[in-house]
């Protein structure tokens, strides 16, 4: 299969163009304090380790992970290797996190190691990593509502390098029980001359049970798969069935070896799109746009096959695939709108635009064939706009007494993802991409689990808003679902310059994120206000108001875990676990 363009499909319904901000509550929200029998250790980077891929990777590791398939429950791994537990039943009655499991380290251990990492698999297996190499799956049986019981090893493999664990999963395939299991590396390339010689590596492993039904089980690695890349994922997951899987990175990766053989595949050309000449030129001004398209020769209006939509294109020939094909950036007005073939080679179309004003950064979502041209009118005023920005003095600013750009002052929210940042979805079979979208401008915000029977959902940023999407590996045609939004989260997250974790609540109720120390921002959904209020600029009634709150720590630790569920957040430094009552459900 080769890969495709695509490109999201937002869902206009979830989003409130009328939304003004958040408005800043001093409701006080209830925090508990757990206080930890031994420090979690906070690994700390080598001197080796000095990229930024490093600090990604493991510099920003979250230490406290949550157990989707039993609400309340978070795990963690402390200092003496115990993997502990803890379930939230009544928040003024924690008891203390009870060990499930203990990792045994063996003595004379290298110092050169990881932070341990922990993933659960399903309702009743993990898999676990040593921070030293060693990879376990362990059969936990049923978790949370109180239950500890001691986890048990059913399989154990020295991988001889360390690793933490992206995601795993587990099936049943043919009566045979199979635990999916992604790995992430940073090794050295020592034939690399350029850069700083590392590359990122991904290891997808199969391990499967060998054991001739009514004996005891015995599991066995039975494919491996090897991936390189340049950049740390944000985002890497298997498919529930373990037929594909998804990674979202700023840099592409490839497979490169099945069970230590190399793949031969041929060498990428993300150039060559550049080379391409447009298929299409476009102008706008605030009311409308105009397209051109080219077409073949000859063509007669009858075999123009033309559909238009308030949100949607398609342009084509009678007989042939779509030439232009997707959603626009912004509704039109298809009764205003028109076309008509020009030079009888090339296809007009006035699109009147709905809302007149805005300008459109492009004409399909995430179509990059065509090109936009400016008007003469256009390009004059904006020389005139920009024309103090130009002179011989080194600070020439029509604001004398303000000193001139510095670029070390530009926040996050004055930058953007660079332009590959993409989307994968790779066949398990061919080991090609299927589906690829170009994310580039739109920034990687979080992960979270709101099903455990499906895929991670991925948070990215879209304007001044947060969209949630759900990948659907099932449906080829529309692979990732927008299910939720977060209105300006986007624009909000990018102010925080100590911002280290950022989630939500699986029912999207609120959105959070924390700094490195202490204090925690909690966003949450418009809901309808008691009292009647208005907004004194428009003289019109509000009707609902989306809170803000802030929540402060009393630590002074730095925060190594985040994670939310719909009634609690989560909060792990080296010697305390914090709860936050966010909800009453």
């Amino acid at each position: 299969m080769a890969a495709s363009n695509y490109s999201l499909k937002v869902n206009r319904d979830l989003l409130d163009p009328k939304f003004e901000s958040y408005r800043l509550s001093l409701d006080a929200i209830p925090t508990y304090n757990v206080e930890l029998d031994a420090a979690v250790e906070e690994v700390k980077l080598k001197d080796t380790q000095y990229t930024l891929e490093h600090m990604r990777a493991f510099g920003m590791y979250n230490y406290l992970h949550l157990d989707p398939w039993y609400e309340d429950s978070v795990l963690f791994v402390d200092c003496k290797g115990r993997v502990l537990s803890l379930t939230v039943t009544l928040d003024s009655a924690l008891g203390k996190p009870k060990e499930v499991y203990r990792i045994n380290e063996e003595p004379g251990c290298s110092e050169d190691h990881l932070c341990s990492s922990l993933s659960l698999t399903s309702s009743t297996w993990a898999a676990l990593s040593d921070g030293r190499g060693r990879l376990y799956l362990l059969r936990t049986g049923k978790r949370g509502d109180g239950l500890y019981t001691k986890w048990e090893p059913l399989f154990v493999e020295d991988t001889g390098e360390p690793f933490t664990i992206l995601h795993s999963v587990s099936h049943v395939q043919a009566g045979v029980h199979t635990v999916e299991v992604l790995l992430l590396r940073i090794q050295k390339d020592p034939q690399e001359a350029a850069g700083s010689g590392y590359y990122v590596s991904l290891e997808w492993i199969t391990v499967s049970n060998t054991a001739a039904h009514g004996q005891e089980k015995k599991y066995e690695v039975s494919k491996r798969r090897l991936l390189r890349g340049k950049s740390v994922p944000h985002y890497a997951a298997v498919e529930p069935q373990g037929k594909g899987l998804m990674v979202a990175s700023e840099k592409p990766f490839a497979f490169t070896h099945v069970d230590g053989r190399p793949v031969e595949l041929p060498e990428p050309e993300p150039m060559e799109v550049d080379k391409i000449e447009p298929i299409y030129f476009w102008q706008q001004t605030a009311e409308d746009i105009t397209v051109c398209l080219r077409m073949p020769k000859g063509l007669t209006k009858e075999e123009v096959q033309f559909r238009l939509s308030s949100d949607d294109l398609s342009i084509g020939v009678q007989g042939f695939p779509p030439l232009l094909e997707g959603q626009l950036f912004a509704p039109v007005d298809p009764e205003a709108s028109a076309w008509i073939i020009k030079n009888d080679k090339s296809l007009e179309v006035t699109l009147q635009k709905r809302t007149e004003g805005p300008m459109w950064p492009e004409l399909v979502m995430g179509d990059k064939r065509g090109e936009f041209v400016m008007s003469d009118e256009q390009a004059a005023l904006i020389h005139e706009r920009l024309t103090h920005l130009t002179s011989e003095d080194l600070n020439g600013n029509l604001d004398r007494d303000k000193p001139p750009c510095n670029s070390q002052e530009l926040e996050d929210c004055d930058g953007y993802p660079e332009d590959s940042f993409t989307l994968a979805h790779f066949d398990e079979i061919s080991l090609k991409p299927t589906q690829v979208v170009n994310l580039g401008g739109h920034q990687y915000l979080f992960t979270v689990d709101v099903d455990p029977s499906e895929m991670p959902c991925l948070c990215i940023r879209h304007d001044v808003d947060a969209l949630v999407w759900q990948p659907r590996p099932n449906q080829p045609g529309d692979m990732w679902e927008h299910i939720a939004t977060f209105n300006a989260l986007g624009y909000v997250q990018a102010s925080k310059r100590d911002k280290k974790f950022a989630t939500c609540a699986p029912d999207f109720s609120y959105a959070c994120l924390c700094e490195c120390f202490r204090r925690t921002f909690i966003y949450r959904q418009p809901s309808p206000v008691e009292t009647v209020l208005f907004n004194r600029k428009q003289g019109r009634q509000v009707g609902q108001v989306a809170k803000q709150q802030v929540a402060s720590l009393d630590s002074d630790k730095p925060i190594l875990g985040f994670r939310a569920t719909n009634e609690r957040l989560f909060i792990l430094t080296s010697t305390n676990l914090f709860v936050l009552k966010v909800n009453n459900n």
